[in-house]
């Protein structure tokens, strides 16, 4: 191996000014090496607390008076704090409830009914052909539900949906478009901005998929003039297994979009008991039943820790992790007969990255046998997951090497030479 990887990986870390962050993370100074903090972040020391105390005091404690006192009201005012942190959005926009599929269904359905209403001609909803499974299962039910049509946008599996094929795809019949903001497979950062600019021209509404974006790219949603938009708040936002996802919606378009789950927590006046459905001003239409307010105690804390520290140092750091994790790949995974799945320009990129190599998944498994956690991917991706709060260089160099040796052992074959080893 070459040496210099090893002393930049601790120069890095020695001029990294989120290095003392990672002291606050559960397990972060354990030997275990974790790249798959784009899928679920280790959780706060702060937020063990948190847990312990709300069982005992606020559940424990105030019982039933629990929702008047504060719980009713978190799905907002956690909401703002996303909005505010993670979003550069403007209070009122966005909302803490149910999982991102359902989310993504009541927006997408909203959206596209509006349009339909207004236009019976634009029934189709754009959305690459590589998105993830719940995009494109939830937009091929919905046009199966309302009699519409998917426009399906060819993407190479190591980019995302571009500008260039979108525009080709877009037109006077479409009513929706459905991006992610990164690619979950590729790690392939869009210009949404561009996108959406686009999607307006064409008279289209945008729904954005930020689960693999917010907390780790900067965004401005209201600045680019996003439609709607719903992500996870498990990966970089800390919020814990399952944690409830968000939705976006921006104050233009809250009072002509109608709830396609009606409940009762949407209703006008929610404790009315109301013979007929009135949805609520606001964002509150798009609630549907009880709040999770277990759920939403941990992303307290993450996005405390976030605001504290500013999207843009995370930005930077998150830019430096990954380019320094392509440097590794360069220098002992390429000569293994490993690819590159991710943009090379940290401006297409988001937070993690893939590599690609027809043994990757025996890879995947061989290194979670020894506190090595990637994630795979078909075809033949390893994702590399790098939480810029609790990631440090070191760990990340450690890691790749994990995955270098182990790759070598399953394919002696492709062994590098002498001289980089």
């Amino acid at each position: 191996m070459n040496p210099d990887l090893h002393a930049t990986a601790e120069a890095l870390d020695a001029a990294d000014p989120l290095r003392s962050r990672r002291t606050l993370f559960v397990g972060a100074d354990s030997p275990l090496v974790y790249f798959d903090g784009n899928s679920l972040g280790r959780p706060l020391k702060a937020t063990v607390g948190r847990l312990e105390r709300f069982a005992r005091d606020e559940w424990g404690g105030r019982l039933i008076r629990g929702w008047d006192e504060s719980w009713m009201d978190l799905p907002f005012a956690i909401g703002d704090d996303i909005g505010r942190v993670a979003l550069d959005a403007a209070p009122g926009q966005t909302v803490v409830a149910d999982s991102t599929t359902v989310l993504l269904y009541k927006l997408v359905r909203a959206a596209f009914d509006a349009q339909i209403t207004r236009d019976p001609t634009r029934a189709e909803i754009v959305i690459g052909r590589n998105e993830f499974p719940t995009d494109r299962y939830v937009v091929e039910g919905i046009a199966a539900e309302r009699g519409g049509r998917v426009r399906w946008v060819e993407v190479d599996d190591d980019t995302g949906v571009t500008t260039e094929r979108l525009a080709a795809a877009v037109g006077p019949e479409t009513a929706v478009v459905v991006v992610s903001h990164v690619a979950y497979n590729s790690g392939h950062l869009v210009d949404a901005e561009a996108i959406t600019e686009l999607a307006h021209a064409a008279g289209a509404f945008t729904v954005w998929d930020l689960s693999h974006s917010v907390g780790s790219v900067p965004i401005h949603a209201d600045a680019w003039a996003l439609d709607m938009a719903v992500g996870c708040t498990y990966k970089y936002l800390g919020g814990g297994p399952g944690s409830p996802a968000f939705a976006y919606v921006a104050h233009r378009h809250q009072a002509a979009l109608t709830p396609p789950l009606r409940g009762w927590m949407g209703a006008a006046d929610v404790f009315a008991m109301a013979p007929d459905f009135r949805p609520a001003a606001g964002m509150r239409r798009f609630l549907s039943g009880t709040p999770p307010v277990l759920g939403m105690l941990a992303m307290q804390d993450s996005l405390a820790l976030l605001h504290d520290v500013g999207m843009t140092a995370v930005r930077e750091k998150s830019v430096e992790l990954t380019t320094f994790a392509i440097e590794v790949f360069e220098e002992e995974l390429a000569p293994l007969g490993v690819r590159l799945a991710s943009p090379a320009d940290p401006a297409n990129r988001g937070g993690h990255v893939t590599f690609r190599h027809p043994l990757m998944r025996e890879v995947n498994a061989a290194l979670w046998k020894q506190d090595v956690i990637p994630d795979y991917r078909d075809p033949g991706g390893l994702r590399i997951g790098l939480a810029p709060l609790s990631t440090s260089f070191a760990e990340t160099l450690r890691g790749l090497l994990a995955v270098r040796d182990a790759l070598a052992r399953l394919s002696p074959d492709r062994l590098p030479s002498e001289g980089s080893s």
